[in-house]
């Protein structure tokens, strides 16, 4: 059977071998009332067809991103990802090696790496880009991290418009430290974090966008940091965002950390996304993750290699900078191939069809009584303020079929002033009817 692989009879021939009677025998350590004196309660076993119909009714239940209008951003974006990244990602060039600790083995994943680290480079505006990471939060807790050990200082200012969920992944890897300051939620953009740079701060971290949509003056705030000898890390949660903004590398950022899910990897439960790093060269020796290189092999042919490696199965623990332990390999490899297919003009044709369409989105939202835009600049995401409970007009707007963006208060259910915020997002994806629909039903909930 496919998954019941061993008969009775085989199993008698096991415990034989081991020199016991029984599988109970196997847990006699464990004190008796610790063990189950009844079976789990699971469903009893079925073939396998009945299976699958049980799961394919359970996953009908769900609503996808294509059923209807969706204006659902704040990290995680719908966009097009064209079927060739799909076929491409399969193909048995790049189905090398997991971990390409051999070369001679792992040509194709090594140059699928090397050209990846290279897009990233001239996206980001930066010198060097490692080989991905887990997702943007923990490369944003990881850069965090370098920076502390590039200026040996442990003061890091958050901005105020830092993702609810990112600041909570640097908490959890910072744990109860107390060099960490975070700014409180700036929905409008206008904190002055500048002026909370300090002779003891290691790094600022800004995102922009940021999490409700707002651009920053990378270089005010780049400017301000190196006075203090601070370092600049950039978040970027919309990579597509680069397609038409400066990159941060070009405007004096340190570090430039970002999520790379826009490119290639469709919307899932959570994941798996990617996560990109890049940096000055001169800190390339602080960097976490792995560095693929090109170089000839003693026939003097093109040749691909893990020329550096900073994590902690390979080096000494003490002296790694990083315990993540791998790269997220197959999403480098969707975002590589759907940026190659797109090209620079692409990308930026992409980047211009977001924005246009975010900035008629909020024309028409605002047209809406009891709507207001709080952002003076966005690229394809902003934040509205309703003068209601976010959160209830939204579950009353996704009864009607349309998910209507994200209430703040589901990341910050804490500050009762965030209530009435909504961020929205107007990806390629988003089409005229779709707009149509949200600006009627909005309006009729608010009246």
């Amino acid at each position: 059977m496919r998954y019941l692989p061993h008969s009775k009879s085989e199993r008698e021939k096991m415990l034989d071998v081991i020199g016991v009677d029984s599988v109970d025998e196997l847990f006699s350590s464990v004190p008796r009332p610790l063990r189950l004196n009844q079976p789990v309660d699971l469903p009893p076993a079925s073939p396998e067809y009945q299976v699958e119909a049980r799961m394919n009714a359970l996953a009908s239940r769900n609503r996808t991103g294509a059923d209807g209008p969706f204006f659902i951003g704040a990290g995680a974006y719908r966009h097009h990802v064209p079927a060739s990244v799909d076929h491409l990602v399969q193909r048995s060039e790049w189905l090398t090696a997991y971990t390409p600790y051999q070369p001679e083995i792992s040509q194709g994943t090594l140059q699928m790496l090397f050209e990846f680290q290279t897009q990233v480079a001239n996206l980001t505006g930066m010198e060097v880009a490692n080989a991905s990471m887990y997702d943007g939060s923990t490369a944003a807790a990881e850069a965090i991290l370098m920076a502390r050990r590039q200026t040996r200082r442990k003061k890091i200012l958050l901005s105020g418009g830092l993702h609810p969920q990112y600041r909570d992944v640097i908490k959890t890897y910072l744990s109860a430290d107390e060099g960490l300051v975070c700014l409180e939620p700036d929905p409008a953009g206008t904190g002055q974090l500048a002026e909370r740079i300090d002779d003891a701060t290691a790094a600022v971290l800004v995102q922009s966008p940021d999490f409700y949509g707002n651009l920053h003056d990378i270089a005010a705030l780049a400017d301000a940091a190196h006075k203090k000898g601070a370092l600049l890390i950039v978040l970027v949660t919309e990579i597509i965002s680069l397609g038409l903004i400066e990159a941060p590398g070009a405007l004096g950022a340190d570090i430039v950390v970002a999520e790379g899910q826009s490119l290639g990897n469709p919307l899932g439960f959570g994941g798996p996304y990617v996560g990109l790093f890049a940096t000055r060269r001169k800190f390339i020796r602080q960097m976490p993750g792995r560095l693929c290189g090109q170089t000839v092999d003693s026939d003097g042919r093109r040749g691909f290699v893990l020329t550096l490696s900073t994590r902690e199965q390979h080096i000494r623990r003490e002296k790694a900078t990083s315990n993540i332990c791998t790269n997220a390999g197959l999403c480098a490899l969707a975002f590589s191939i759907h940026l190659s297919l797109l090209g620079e003009s692409g990308l930026q044709r992409l980047a211009r069809i977001n924005h246009a369409n975010a900035c008629r989105l909020a024309d028409r939202l605002q047209s809406i009584p009891g709507v207001e835009l709080i952002n003076s600049t966005f690229f394809n995401e902003f934040t509205i303020r309703i003068g209601r409970r976010a959160d209830r007009v939204v579950e009353s707007l996704a009864a009607r079929n349309i998910l209507a963006g994200l209430p703040v208060s589901r990341l910050e259910p804490a500050n009762a002033d965030l209530s009435g915020l909504l961020v929205l997002a107007a990806t390629e994806l988003v089409g005229p009817d779709d707009m149509d629909t949200l600006v009627r039903a909005l309006g009729e909930e608010l009246a």
